[in-house]
């Protein structure tokens, strides 16, 4: 069942993933892991598809989720590193109408770091509205912010990816996709979109849905209380995460920043691949080592974040370690000291560790029970770290 190879030392990985398989739920999955810019795992297994039994193949595609944020953020540091924006410049200097309705002090920054106080939408989208660009930029400009930016940190699941692809559209001229596309899949060879072209659509992954996690406050809080945020974001997002959005020809074309990603697990460790090192990897560079410490710092913490109901910590762009796993499954990203990525809803994974020199990818179809990782990305993510000597169960500590 499982294809593919790794490495001698990070056998354990394989082990893991097998067991993911057997006792764990997996239906079809992909891992891929580089060390020094050098591919050391790259494995895949199972079913992409249970009606027709199609096997999961070395280059399957599958929706990633809000793993699609890390690759959005990157574009955006790429942006930040030819001195196109400024962290610390308002958004309404690059998007004049964003100003509107007391956003005018929202900075570039307070986005990346889940600050902005724009983490919904106050009102109904129409059904499948994140498929249409013009209509979720048109609803941004007209948003008022939900708290003082820059006060609270509170996760921007839907509204980010929207609020930096038009950034980069105003300064660029082009889409958040063609940007990633022309800067940084095409040049690394990474199997990541974000606008999905028809002809590759029958690669794709069909993706199946856990029932949400019942421990978890964010789902309570969604079910028990439809005016706070967690039930505007719920409501007010198009219906996007529903099994027949998902896996739709619709979902799959447009281009959603924030959520709607689809890639390979080798395409996401590829593209944290030189942001692992020095910003570049087999001749290819990203952006100049004097970015990346904005990439990996901590900019915003919350003991309990406004919106997930747990702890978390993000960078410009990209998450931290957060959450605890005793609270379950898909209530955490546990990660090395250094390392900084993006999790997605189900448990999908890409990350950097600068310190092990290590990239990471994971990718599946079965999705768990929450917005982050669980037991199957985790126990990778622990193996690789184990390989490497260092441990994840207590972020940047070596093992001995």
């Amino acid at each position: 069942m499982i294809q593919g190879y790794c490495t001698p030392r990070f056998e354990g990985v394989r082990t893991e993933f097998t067991r993911n398989f057997e006792d764990r739920g997996e239906i079809g999955a992909s891992v891929a892991i580089y060390v020094g810019g050098k591919l050391e795992v790259s494995l895949w297994g199972g079913v992409a598809d249970t009606a027709s039994s199609r096997p999961w193949e070395e280059d399957t595609l599958v929706a990633v989720f809000s793993a699609t944020k890390g690759l959005t953020a990157t574009c955006m540091h790429i942006l930040a590193d030819r001195g196109l924006i400024a962290f610390d410049t308002p958004v309404a200097t690059y998007w004049p109408e964003f100003a509107a309705n007391g956003k005018a002090g929202i900075t570039v920054g307070m986005v990346l770091a889940h600050q902005a106080g724009m983490p919904v939408f106050r009102e109904p989208l129409p059904e499948g509205g994140l498929t249409d660009w013009s209509l979720v930029i048109f609803r941004l400009e007209n948003e008022a912010p939900v708290w003082m930016p820059g006060t609270q940190s509170g996760y921007h699941a839907v509204t980010i990816g929207y609020l930096l692809g038009e950034i980069l559209r105003r300064v660029t001229g082009r889409t958040i996709g063609q940007f990633l596309r022309e800067e940084v899949a095409g040049p690394l060879g990474a199997d990541v979109w974000i606008g999905l072209p028809p002809a590759l659509h029958k690669k794709v992954a069909t993706s199946y849905f856990d029932d949400p996690n019942p421990e978890s406050a964010l789902f309570r809080r969604m079910l028990e209380e439809p005016e706070s945020l967690a039930g505007l974001l719920a409501a007010n997002s198009g219906n996007d995460h529903t099994p027949e959005s998902v896996n739709s020809a619709a979902r799959r074309s447009a281009e959603n920043p924030s959520a709607g990603g689809i890639a390979t697990a080798k395409g996401l460790a590829r593209v944290y691949a030189p942001l692992a090192l020095d910003g570049s990897v087999d001749g290819v560079r990203l952006v100049s080592t004097a970015i990346l410490p904005f990439m990996r710092y901590v900019r915003s913490a919350a003991a309990v974040d406004t919106i997930l109901e747990v702890a978390t910590t993000f960078t410009y762009g990209f998450s931290k370690s957060w959450g605890d796993r005793r609270l379950g499954e898909g209530e955490h990203v546990i990660i090395g000291e250094h390392a900084f990525g993006t999790a997605g809803a189900g448990g999908s994974m890409g990350f950097a560790d600068p310190q092990a020199k290590m990239s990471f990818g994971y990718a599946m179809n079965h999705l768990g029970p929450g917005i982050a990782l669980n037991s199957r990305g985790q126990s990778l993510i622990d193996a690789a770290y184990g390989a490497l000597d260092f441990s994840s169960s207590d972020p940047g500590f070596w093992v001995r």
